[in-house]
């Protein structure tokens, strides 16, 4: 990736294979990339020539310039001393580039960026800021870097107008601070949308007024750590006071700090199911008596999944369709919502809403006859029409998670299919708009690793299953496809490290799926890339997973049954070391080249990668017990 004028296509990859850094390391891939001769030096006084109306791209490229170089960043609107940076809105639209397209033009003098619209100038900025120095993202002055970039001619849009990233602040609650964290981290990458799921069982978390007890008493649980799912049920005497909520002055604080940045935040109400928190709340939105003993769930065991789908609940977690009280509370609930949030879309969730209390309940029954309702899917289909009518009544849209289409729910309910693929794709065909949000590809609350490396979750997403996530699939209507979305359910997720280290690099993968141009897709270059990024991540002190680097496991048995280990890597380039004498291998250790057989007496396998003379993974410790489940009988 030499200078002169060569366009760099993603598909060659040929630097990366030498380890060597690739000269540029944009996440997401933009559309074209020429690299022209020479290269341009930041000047000691940065001059920013751009109009009143780019203020907020002018801010931000101020303070991400000024702060780690301490260079002096002015901006004007017009000047005669020669401009370092040249924001421009075309005249005339460039159809090519749409809402959100943009071109860079760096020359050894002079850096231009183009756009119709002011998002498309901060995404050129992001992709400005992606080809300085890896130290432009430190929160403080670094001195002796070489402020020095390749002159360039970039030109780039997005593939979806979606592109977003939900955050679940309902199973631990993030505070304000920490969602504006998570933004900033977002946009870096040209995420335009951010989900947040604000109720659940474990918490509700908006402030809605004249229903005080949703934040008094839905807000907060006893705080536990450990496996979530497994905890002890609470004592009477055991303090509820983990959690919080939003105030509706902070989220309007949010939605402006989102704003700012070019992100819609989209709310999400869930209902009829994961409601324990407004049950316990106001226990006559239950079909069930019991519920005036209800309390916030902790984490404790309240629904039994060993059936599958539905789940059968232990306790009623789901708001009554029988009782009209209820819709009177998702009138007032979504009246405010509907006020305060000014995205197109209310998200009122219709996911994994059990039956069976609603089967032994009188009202449900004389629902069903009186509604000519035959089955308890038809049942929640009635309910979500309803809850449809009340959200389209307040001038906003309905969304829903994918169970909801187990109705004959009207085309203008958009679907986030997150089963699998193919409800988005049904979706697509009855004219829904969709947003594709698989779990196989882009759940960030599922593992990244080995589950011995990780917090236990029910399955493994890694990074190269979330790499093949294409949002527009086979056979879908793409007129309907708006875009795709990674969701961070926060069950195991304590604290905003832990979220961070969930996010990235699978947010790399999506973010490069819904804005990059499905041809331009190429792994061993995005690798390369993400390399870069880890840098990056470092000296922003932003939390990354270097699962990456651990090798896959895979256990069998020869014919005399003795216990066979297989390591795999999902990235080429690196040595696996390894020891079963309980010590810790490093590259002067045994290096695994073939299949082995696990010494009788081992009790643990320990392994680490290196890549040279540099260890690029973590330590792993593998207990010969596990390899031997693993293995299985034979």
């Amino acid at each position: 990736m030499g200078s002169g004028n060569t366009n760099i296509s993603v598909a060659d990859s040929n630097a990366v294979l030498t380890n060597r850094p690739p000269e540029f390391a944009i996440i997401p891939e933009p559309v074209s990339l020429l690299r022209t001769s020479g290269h341009f030096t930041l000047p000691d006084n940065v001059i920013i020539l751009a109009s009143p109306e780019m203020k907020q791209v002018i801010d931000y490229l101020k303070e991400k310039l000024s702060v780690p170089t301490g260079k002096f960043v002015s901006e004007y609107t017009n000047t005669s001393a020669a401009a370092t940076i040249r924001l421009m809105l075309n005249p005339k639209a460039n159809q090519t580039l749409g809402n959100e397209g943009y071109q860079i033009s760096v020359t050894p003098t002079l850096i231009v960026i183009k756009a119709n619209k002011i998002a498309g100038l901060f995404y050129g900025v992001q992709s400005l800021l992606q080809l300085l120095p890896k130290e432009i993202e430190s929160k403080e002055l670094i001195k002796d870097v070489d402020w020095r970039i390749p002159c360039v001619e970039v030109t780039d849009y997005p593939r979806l107008p979606w592109r977003g990233l939900m955050f679940d602040v309902a199973r631990h609650f993030f505070t304000k601070q920490e969602v504006k964290q998570y933004i900033d981290a977002m946009v870096r990458y040209k995420y335009n949308l951010l989900h947040l799921h604000l109720t659940d069982d474990e918490g509700w978390r908006i402030e809605i007024k004249g229903l005080p007890k949703l934040t008094e008493v839905g807000a907060w649980n006893v705080k536990k750590m450990g496996d979530f799912g497994t905890f002890s049920t609470p004592g009477p005497d055991e303090p509820r006071s983990y959690g919080g909520f939003y105030t509706q002055d902070d989220l309007r604080e949010l939605i402006q700090y989102a704003k700012d940045r070019f992100v819609d935040i989209m709310p999400e109400i869930d209902v009829p199911g994961h409601s324990l928190a407004a049950v316990a709340s106001y226990p006559e939105l239950s079909c069930t008596p019991a519920a005036v003993n209800y309390r916030v769930r902790s984490g404790e065991k309240i629904m039994d999944w060993s059936h599958g789908a539905p789940p059968i609940a232990l306790l009623d977690n789901t708001l009554c369709p029988a009782n009209e009280k209820v819709y009177s509370f998702l009138d007032t609930v979504i009246t405010q919502v509907a006020a305060l949030f000014p995205f197109e879309y209310i998200h009122m969730g219709g996911d994994e809403a059990p039956e069976n209390f609603w089967q032994k309940s009188d009202a449900v029954k004389a629902l069903m006859q009186r509604e000519g309702l035959k089955d308890m899917r038809q049942v929640q289909g009635y309910f979500e029409k309803r809850v449809q009518k009340i959200v389209e009544s307040k001038g906003k849209k309905f969304m829903g998670w994918d169970e909801i289409m187990n109705s004959d729910i009207p085309a203008s309910a958009g679907i986030m299919s997150w089963r699998s693929s193919q409800f988005g794709v049904e979706a697509s065909h009855f004219k829904h708009e969709v947003i594709m949000t698989p779990q196989a590809n882009v759940y960030l609350d599922l593992m990244q690793g080995d589950v011995i490396t990780e917090p236990k979750v029910y399955n493994t997403v890694r990074l190269n299953k979330t790499y093949e996530f294409d949002p527009v699939p086979a056979g879908a209507d793409p007129k309907y496809i708006r875009g795709g979305q990674g969701n961070l359910w926060s069950e195991q997720i304590y604290n905003i490290r832990q979220a961070e280290y969930m996010t990235w690099p699978r947010g790399f993968a999506i973010a490069e799926s819904v804005w990059s141009p499905k041809e331009k897709k190429n792994w061993t270059n995005f690798i390369a890339k993400t390399e870069e990024h880890f840098k990056r991540m470092d000296i922003a002190e932003t939390k990354y997973a270097p699962s990456i680097y651990d090798p896959v496991f895979k256990a069998s048995r020869s014919a005399d049954r003795q216990v066979m280990v297989e390591l795999t890597t999902d990235i080429d380039g690196l040595d696996i070391y390894y020891s079963f004498d309980n010590s810790f291998p490093d590259r002067f250790y045994p290096k695994y080249t073939e299949k082995l057989a696990v010494p009788k007496d081992a009790s643990l396998m320990r392994v680490i990668t290196y890549r040279g003379k540099q260890p690029t993974g973590r330590m792993i410790t593998m207990p010969v017990d596990e390899l031997n489940k693993r293995a299985g009988k034979r």
